[in-house]
């Protein structure tokens, strides 16, 4: 099972005995996920009688003034995108000294589980779920929040409706912006937050970023999920944030014969050292590489989105 935001964890003596606990109205019943900053259980809202998945974040965060504030502005941002492929957050507050967020309990696996029991997807899959992801990170862009740690981890996948849409994708971490951080002295001078094998260039030199940000992880996810790694592997991690930063990424073609030579140029440009040369939008990114994995680079043109997502998609 996966829900939102399962990569993050609180202290284990913090959590030990939380379980069947009461929390902020909602009961503990069992962990789904930890990590550095926050863990996530899967919960039973005592309110509405539903399963949720509740994220509390760890107690030195809820110290600090400026991450509270922070906190509570980018979740309310959160709440307020509907989106299909964005995990749907709740609530979020603090009880006691300790920041939550509830949202809706995905049953299923993520992305990362996915590619270390089957390896390289199928083009097809893959297209799929990365036009899913590339729809929610457009919406989230609409409302002027830019994820920053877009990775195989944070892309839920769920059963799909049917033979045409065998898988359901819902990117998820929204709650928690990796700016708030920065912003707040909570990391270290010359550390960023983010996932090494996923990170832009300008979020490894500390520059300003937006949504091309993320158009540069979805793009290393996208290699991933059609190569089976990162476009970047390096021995250690200082390699790797250089490769980043000033390495071409190898031609997905070369680690995958059979895809075609086309999809190389689309992850170029998606991967591209600096922000300006990247896509502008995912969608635009995903049109054209579906397009070449396909066969047909002449009708890479983004489709208009389709009627249910128009109200979360606003021309810029």
């Amino acid at each position: 099972m996966s829900a939102g935001g399962g990569r993050e964890g609180l202290p284990a003596g913090r959590q030990s005995g939380l379980v069947g606990a009461r929390v902020a109205g909602y009961r503990v019943e069992g962990e789904i996920g930890r990590g550095g900053m926050a863990v996530v259980y899967r919960a039973r809202d005592l309110r509405l009688d539903r399963t949720v998945a509740l994220k509390l974040l760890a107690p030195e965060l809820a110290r600090n003034d400026t991450f509270r504030k922070r906190f509570a502005h980018e979740s309310r941002v959160a709440a307020a995108i509907d989106h299909p492929h964005i995990v749907p957050v709740f609530e979020a507050g603090e009880t006691e000294g300790v920041l939550y967020i509830a949202m809706r309990y995905v049953a299923g696996q993520d992305l990362r589980a996915l590619l270390d029991r089957e390896g390289p997807l199928e083009p097809a899959q893959a297209g799929r779920i990365a036009a899913q992801v590339a729809s929610a990170l457009d919406a989230a862009h609409a409302h002027e929040l830019v994820h920053r740690d877009v990775k195989p981890g944070n892309i839920l996948i769920a059963a799909g409706t049917d033979s045409e849409h065998p898988e359901h994708a819902y990117l998820t971490d929204f709650g928690l912006t990796k700016k708030s951080l920065s912003l707040t002295g909570l990391t270290t001078v010359g550390q960023f937050v983010g996932t090494l094998d996923y990170v832009a260039p300008e979020q490894i030199s500390g520059r300003p970023v937006d949504g091309r940000c993320d158009v540069y992880s979805l793009g290393c996810v996208v290699y991933e999920t059609l190569t089976g790694a990162p476009p970047f592997r390096r021995d250690d991690d200082m390699a790797l944030l250089w490769a980043h930063q000033y390495d071409p990424p190898p031609a997905a073609s070369g680690e995958r014969p059979g895809l075609p030579e086309a999809v190389d140029a689309v992850l170029a440009r998606a991967l591209a050292k600096a922000p300006v040369d990247r896509y502008g939008t995912c969608r635009q990114f995903v049109a054209e590489l579906r397009a070449a994995l396909a066969g047909d680079p002449g009708a890479a043109a983004p489709p208009a989105p389709p009627a249910w997502a128009l109200p979360v998609f606003r021309e810029r």
